[in-house]
Order: C-alpha cells, then structure tokens, then sequence
C-alpha cells in the first residue's frame, strides 16, 4: 500500500504537467500549445486515463493508513497528528509558502489589471488562497478526518467494521455503487458566481465514501487477499472500460460534473482502484532504498510540486517555443525532491509546509 501511494504521488506529478497544457476546458490550466484551439492534443489522454481513479484511491489508502494508526494511537493523539500534518500545510502553508504558486496562478488576472489598485496585503491573501492548487486535499482531508472520529464513536465496537471484513469479492466489486451514488452528488450545472464549482472540485460527499470504504472494508487483510487474488480480471476488465470510455469521450472536459457522474466513468475509476490495490498487493508487496525513500517523501512531493508546475510552465509556456513538456517533466520530477530537501531542513519552514516536526 505504502508503495501504491508513492506511484500514485508521482502519476499526479506527471498529470499536472500535461494538465497544464490542456485544450479540453479543464479548469486551472494555461491553454493548450499549439497555433490552433482545435489541435487534438492526443497527449491528453493521460488526462483520461488517471484522472477517474487516481485522487479516489488516495483517499481509500488515507483511510485504510487511519485505520492503521486508530489501532496503535488514541483518537485524541491521531487527530492531534493529522491536524499537523494536514491542517497546517493547508492553511498556514499557503502564506508561507504556497502564494508563490498563487502568483503565477494569478498572472493573467494581473495582466488585465485586475489588482490595480489592490493594497498589497490583498493582493498577498489573493496569491495565497489561489495558491491552494493542489491542497485542496490535505484540507478536504483533515475534515474527513473529523467526520471518521464521530463515525468511529457510533461504531466502538467494531462490529460494522469486522462485518465489512466478512465480504465476499462480488460484494466489494458491487460496493462500486456508492461510488457511483457519490458521484451523483455534484452539482450538474454550477453557477458560475456561487461556490458550485469549489464543491465540485473538493466533492465532500464522494471523497468521504471513498475514505469510509478505505477504513471499514480495505483496511482488511481479508479482503486485500480477495482483490489480490482477483487482480488480473480486474485489471482486464478496468482496461476495457477505460479504453470504451476514452475513445468514447476523448475531447470532452473530463472534470466536468456530468462527465465524472457517467456510469462508465464510475466503473472505469472504481474498477481501476480495486485493481490496482490488487496489483500491488500481489507483485509489489516488496521495499528497498528507493521505495523507502519515496514512501517517506511522496507526501512532500505532492505538498511542493506544483510550484515547479507553475513557475516553470508559465515560463516555457509564454518566453519560449522549447519541447515544453519534456523540459517540464524533467523540472518537476527533478526540482520538487531539491525542494523538499531544502525546505525540510529549515525548523519553522517544515513546519509549515510539511507539518513536519523535525528533521528525522
């Protein structure tokens, strides 16, 4: 599991970069690279393949690791350690560190002139809370985190918890469902001047099932010996309905609320989750140097990365007309272990950024 999580951190770096250059509408990005608006940009399709399964799945391995550590910490010292490790960097974070990336993330508006005028301490608190990028996660979690411990109150004694452990593979493929049924809870059309869009990005109600799910059903040796024994249909039939759905789809906006509440968008990402939960209990179940490293970082990575994203895309995007995406890459998957490796030395900056403590 440590080693799905640390894969699954890297897929979300490489997704931002090809994000960020999209031509599909999605939300966030700098618009697509080439002369025309109707260019294909068939590297999007990594946009199609990751995006339905990759941010649900950390949220089922958040709530299998919570399971894990409710067993060994009190409720008190879990959350005491959770609202360090993920409210801190969520919200201190953002004016310490994150505004950066709120400056590039900002940069058209300024380019119209829409600060003019602004106090500058405005203009800070605009960069910082536009900073959040990315963060939007370890702030939905922390919340979640909230909601698990009255959950956990109704169910003392674990006696939901140990009936979930009893299910068979048909019913964990068939838990999809609630999948399905928390997709549904987005809101269709948004309003552009109400807080539509903000609810469809964090999606409270889907992400928390998918949390649930990882603390009552996969947190269950039982249960990841089923879906490990299973992993090769699953990953068969995850495959089949990932391609009906790209080739289907491909060109629409795959973060759009009717988009992500499709059934063959939700049985691709549910799918794509129990296999490859599967797939790494079965060929994976190993550690060394590098997963060692990566286990204890990815968490880092994902915290910095985006400024790198940001920064270096903005600039190749508008003062050059270099292979943008291979020079991107490399920066990201370079620069953001340098700076996790700077910041994480400095005591108050790791802190804040990290939720770290001390240096280990």
């Amino acid at each position: 599991m440590d080693n799905l999580r640390w894969v699954t951190v890297l897929l979300v770096l490489f997704y931002h970069v090809i994000y960020f250059y999209n031509n599909k509408g999605v939300f966030g990005g700098i618009g697509g690279f080439g002369p025309y608006p109707e260019v294909p940009q068939y590297q999007d399709i990594v946009m199609y393949i990751l995006y339905p399964w990759f941010m649900p799945l950390l949220f089922i391995l958040a709530g299998i690791s919570a399971r894990y550590a409710l067993e060994k910490k009190s409720a008190g010292e879990w959350f005491k350690a959770r609202t360090r490790k993920l409210l801190v960097p969520g919200t201190i974070g953002l004016f310490v560190f994150h505004w950066m990336t709120g400056y590039f993330n900002t940069a058209v508006g300024r380019g119209l002139g829409i600060f003019d005028g602004m106090p500058g301490v405005a203009k800070y608190a605009l960069m910082a809370v536009s900073g959040t990028g990315p963060l939007w996660f370890v702030q939905l979690l922390w919340l979640l985190s909230i909601v698990l411990l009255l959950v956990k109150k109704l169910d003392s004694k674990d006696k939901f918890w140990n009936a979930c452990g009893k299910l068979s593979i048909v019913w964990i493929i068939m838990l999809g469902v609630l999948f399905w049924a928390g997709e549904q809870t987005l809101i269709k059309n948004p309003r552009p001047e109400s807080a539509d869009g903000l609810l469809n990005l964090y999606k409270p109600v889907f992400y928390l099932i998918c949390f649930l799910l990882g603390y009552f059903v996969f947190s269950h040796e039982e249960v990841q010996q089923k879906i490990k024994q299973a992993w090769i249909p699953l990953l068969g039939c995850a495959v089949v309905a990932g391609t009906v759905l790209i080739v289907t789809t491909f060109g629409q906006d795959n973060t759009s609320a009717i988009y992500m509440s499709s059934p063959l968008n939700c049985l691709y990402g549910w799918l794509a989750c129990l296999a490859l939960m599967g797939w790494f209990q079965a060929k994976f179940d190993y550690t060394g140097k590098f997963a060692g490293y990566m286990t204890r970082t990815s968490y880092g990575l994902y915290i910095d990365h985006y400024l790198v994203v940001a920064a270096i895309g903005y600039m190749l995007k508008m003062y050059t007309q270099l292979p943008i995406y291979c020079i991107l890459t490399v920066a990201v998957f370079t620069l953001s272990p340098t700076l996790y490796e700077i910041l994480h030395r400095i005591p108050f900056i790791r802190w804040c950024v990290f939720g770290e403590k001390k240096n280990a």
